[in-house]
């Protein structure tokens, strides 16, 4: 399930799209946007919070040029 082709990337930042925080891969070692209900499970032993919904080019991450639900950008420690 870690394979990075199992999950669209962005247009704008060099990550990958996560739907739902019970699909995050524990082997990704890339950026990846999750959505906002990551943190109600956040672990900062294990997660690093990189930024909150903007893309490279400060705007809004996007997919194939469709803007995904609020996300933030994640990195395994």
């Amino acid at each position: 399930m870690g394979n990075e082709n199992n999950y669209p990337k962005y247009d704008n930042y060099n990550g990958i799209n996560v739907n739902r925080t019970a699909d995050i891969p524990a082997d990704y070692v890339g950026y990846m946007g999750v959505p906002i209900t990551f943190l109600n499970k956040y672990n900062p032993d294990q997660f690093e919070i990189i930024k909150f919904r903007k893309g490279d080019d400060n705007k809004d991450l996007a997919i194939n040029g469709k803007n995904p639900y609020f996300r933030i950008i994640i990195k395994a420690k």
